[in-house]
């Protein structure tokens, strides 16, 4: 098989794929014929003749995907008017200290945010499939060490934790400030997962949760993915 025709296979499969497809998976379309460093060419190769268009081919962390560009989301947005659900700030501020500095406890969560956190918000964050436990820390009571999981990185659109937005740096923590109108809610009386604890619904001054819930509030602006695209869309 010619590298046109294995790129008009990868195309379909990934074009008609739900999820991100690994390069294992994509192997199996070739019989394994092409070797790993070939199918990553013709990969590479794909992206370049699609970059002009509203669909773009990236690589996340559970493999590769066709995805509308951010620039489309305004368009698309309007076949789909309704908005998804938005997290509480108390949500959003936990996912991204688990985000940046896991395997945490739900102790080690507290302490960063000075309030105590609400059981439910950790189901919540679970049951979304963005947190796991991974383990017990060999301490007393051996509390549950909590992680990101595969999903959380195809949901923000990254390979891999090291391409999370950059904390230390001015123009960092500008880009993550700028990305808060998109997944906090208007600060006000506490509603939601923040009405479930009073703790929850006045934290104490405290400098780190402004700059660590922007990270999850990136999730609430991803590109979409073919399976929720329209047939018009697509």
């Amino acid at each position: 098989m010619n590298t046109t025709d294995a790129k008009r296979v990868l195309e379909t499969a990934l074009i008609c794929a739900q999820q991100p497809l690994p390069l294992r998976e994509l192997g199996v379309l070739f019989d394994g014929a092409l070797s790993a460093d070939s199918l990553r060419m013709i990969l590479e190769d794909l992206q370049n003749d699609w970059a002009l268009r509203g669909v773009e081919l990236v690589h996340v962390a559970s493999g590769w995907r066709f995805q509308s560009r951010p620039k489309m989301r305004e368009y698309l947005d309007r076949l789909h008017p309704e908005k998804p659900p938005r997290y509480s700030r108390a949500v959003l501020e936990t996912l991204a200290i688990v985000a940046y500095r896991q395997p945490v406890t739900r102790g080690d969560m507290e302490d960063i945010r000075g309030v105590t956190i609400n059981s439910l918000i950790l189901k919540q964050l679970e049951d979304r499939g963005w947190v796991e436990v991974i383990g017990h820390r060999e301490t007393v009571g051996r509390p549950a060490l909590y992680a990101t999981t595969r999903q959380f990185l195809d949901d923000l659109g990254v390979e891999s934790l090291d391409q999370l937005p950059a904390m230390d740096s001015p123009a960092g923590q500008l880009a993550m400030l700028e990305q808060i109108e998109f997944g906090v809610d208007t600060p006000g009386p506490a509603s939601g997962d923040e009405a479930l604890s009073g703790a929850d619904a006045a934290p104490r001054e405290n400098p780190q949760p402004e700059a660590l819930v922007t990270v999850a509030g990136v999730l609430d602006d991803q590109p979409l993915q073919p399976e929720n695209l329209s047939d018009a869309a697509r």
